[in-house]
This record gives structure tokens, sequence and C-alpha cells, in this order.
């Protein structure tokens, strides 16, 4: 799941990080309020504006914008919320602004010069253990920094016996050429970010830039996290911060009724029942020459009510052509999940516009054939894997 940077400050913040701190808005009028407020509580006299949304490279959208004073944070608000953002990491159409986080500016003058750093923790998976990610190259896309100067980017894998050591904080303090009070600060900013990471049941905390400031204080300037959904159940008070306005709607639904769905770009709607047996369908579909449209478990049970549900979440999509259904009949038998298919196809009526294919294996398999064949429906059926693959090819052709 992931979460707004003001959200993920709230996380780091309850850890011991230091942060920018910053109040979010939702209209002009709240910015120019939590504006005051935060001039009165930190002193700074500029506030920086940037749009929340489940996406990096906000900068270079128009997403984050410096205001000198209040007149200027009440315009700058007012440009940022409710427009589309579209940065690198959005489709084409943009993420709609629904609200700002008003922050104060860290950049001020002092008896040194500013520093960004990048920093990021997440799971190695190839190592099976948590790594920290940090570079001296902080502001930039570590993805462009990996490829140009990769000798620029260090790591440090955590041995989940012992957990982050002491030693290892103070390395990434030196590696990033720090010294007296900065590098006393870096070290125990890595410590509460790895807690606040491990504490938080995060897949990842991503803090780019990490800031030296000019008096050697190390903040989180940005916080981009995500969340183990897995591990929801153990933080309600973290679940609370999804916001689903920054979700596929698609995926919403699906997800508010029980399936495993994820949208992807192709024109093959899937619908299956495992995990499993899921992956090898979508591989099953680009040895075909297609592209799946959807990964959808419809899980161990099948019957008219979840297929017709499943139906109806697919065909939501506009670039599907075609459904291919595959259902091992274990739990479920096969023959069941037939007249399901059927039944929710009278249900449907002309809704369904796209060629249904429909591949059972498992108990009853060959009962749940003629079932299909004899329901008068325009509905192919197959046994074999290939053949479930040969009738999406027809039936696209």
């Amino acid at each position: 799941m992931d979460i707004h940077e003001y959200q993920g400050k709230q996380i780091l913040a309850s850890y011991g990080v230091k942060v920018q701190r910053g109040y979010v808005a939702n209209n002009p009028q709240e910015a120019v309020a939590v504006a005051k407020q935060l001039t009165a509580e930190t002193g700074t006299g500029w506030h920086v504006v940037k749009a929340q949304v489940h996406a990096g490279g906000r900068g270079k959208g128009g997403g984050v914008k410096l205001a000198k004073n209040l007149q200027q944070v009440e315009e700058l608000a007012e440009q940022i919320i409710g427009m589309n953002l579209i940065t690198p990491q959005t489709s084409a159409e943009g993420k709609k602004v629904h609200k700002v986080l008003i922050a104060e500016d860290v950049y001020y003058p002092g008896e040194s010069e500013t520093s960004e750093f990048y920093m990021s923790v997440l799971l190695n998976r190839g190592r099976g253990r948590n790594m920290i990610m940090y570079s001296t190259e902080g502001g930039m896309d570590i993805e462009h920094v990996a490829e140009t100067t990769p000798h620029l980017i260090f790591t440090e894998e955590i041995d989940p016996t012992v957990g982050l050591q002491g030693f290892q904080a103070r390395r990434i303090a030196f590696n990033l050429g720090l010294s007296g009070n900065a590098f006393k600060e870096m070290v125990q900013f890595v410590d509460a970010l790895y807690k606040a990471y491990i504490g938080s049941d995060a897949s990842m905390f991503e803090i780019n830039p990490v800031l030296k400031t000019s008096d050697n204080k190390i903040i989180a300037v940005d916080a981009k996290v995500n969340l183990d959904d897995n591990a929801l159940y153990r933080h309600p008070k973290l679940a609370e911060m999804r916001d689903v306005r920054e979700e596929n709607p698609i995926e919403v639904e699906a997800k508010a009724a029980g399936l495993n769905y994820v949208d992807l770009d192709g024109t093959v709607g899937c619908m299956v029942n495992g995990a499993g047996l899921a992956m090898a369908t979508m591989d099953l579909i680009k040895y075909a020459g297609f592209e799946p449209a959807n990964f959808l478990d419809v899980g161990g049970t099948a019957d008219a009510k979840r297929v017709e549900l499943a139906f109806r979440i697919i065909l939501k999509d506009p670039n599907v052509k075609a459904i291919l259904i595959n259902i091992f009949g274990g739990i479920v038998r096969c023959d069941r999940v037939a007249q399901g298919v059927v039944d929710a196809y009278k249900n449907m009526g002309d809704a369904i516009k796209v060629p249904i294919i429909v591949r059972l294996q498992g108990t009853n398999a060959e009962i749940a054939k003629e079932l299909i064949d004899n329901s008068g429906m325009p509905i192919l059926s197959a046994v074999q894997f290939q053949e479930a693959a040969d009738q999406v090819k027809k039936a696209l052709s």
C-alpha cells in the first residue's frame, strides 16, 4: 500500500527521524492558515507547496513550488490543487491532486553548504535480506545515477539475526563524506529510519533527498513509502492511511469484493483460480502472441454470483477483446464452475460483447465441457492448455 509523503513523514517522526515539518491542506484557504501556523512554530519565512499524489517526480511535473509569502502560498495552492499532475511515474492522463503539503523551507543560509543524499531501505529478494541503499547524489533519479555513475551507489545489507549494527550506520555516514555533528546526526538518522521500516512492516522507505542543512542537521525532505498489505492487520492506524482515490478504481472494487485483481495493459482478460495458475495463464496468453489485460484470481469458489462479479470487473477495462477462464477443479468441481459460467452469461445478457474461452481441468472436466458445449451460449470450451491458447488466437484473429 502506497501512502502520501506527509503520512510517511508522520511514521518517520514517530520513530525519531527528523523531517521537514509541514501540514496538509485541502484548499487554498487551509494552505494559508497552516502556513501561518508553521511560521509561528518553526520561524520559516518561505514555504514549499507540495502536491500529494502517489507518484515520484512531482517537481518535474510542476507539483512542487516555493512560496516566498502568504499570497504566493494561496496562489500556488490554488494552481496545484485540482490539477492533473503528470510525472515520469504517472500515466499520460496524470493524477488529480486533492491536497497539498505546506512545508518549511529547510534550505536556509548558514555556516556550511547544504548537501543532498539519497537513501532507501528495502528488501534484497535475491539475498533474502533487508538492505540500505544510499548515494551522495541525492535529488536525482536513482536509476540515472545507477546507469551513469554506479560507483556512487552504496549498499549495506542487514543480517536478520542481529539487525542493523552501529558500525554499519557509521560506515554509511563515512561513505557520504560527513564529519562532526553531521556525522553523528546521520548515524542517528539511519538507525531511526531502519527502526521505522521494520516497525511499520514496510516494503520500502525511500528518502530523496536526505538533506544536510547549513547548520549540519540531517533531515528527511521527502518520504516515499510502501507498506506491506499482508501486514496491515497488525497496524490498523496505518491501514487507515489508504487513499483509494490514488488507486485504480477497478482494483479497489475488486478488493472490496474479495477478488485478487491487478490491472495490466493487454487485451485478453483472465479469470483463474489460484495465483500460480494465473501466472501460467498469463504466460500462455503471451506465448499465443497476445498480452494479458489483468491478473484475476477468483479463489477457491467460482459459483455463478462470483463469476458474474468477475466478468463485470474484467469488462470495465475497455481494452479487453476476449476473456480466458482457466479453472482447475480441485476444491471446486469443474461442472459447478461450468454451470456458474453459463448462469452468469445468461444473467448478464448483452453486457458480454467479447469472446469467452473456458478451459476447465480436474474433477468432472469432461462433464463441464459438455455443459458448456450444450448450453447454447457462444462460449468456446477447451480441456488442454494448448487448446485454450489456440481458441484465444482463433477468437482474436
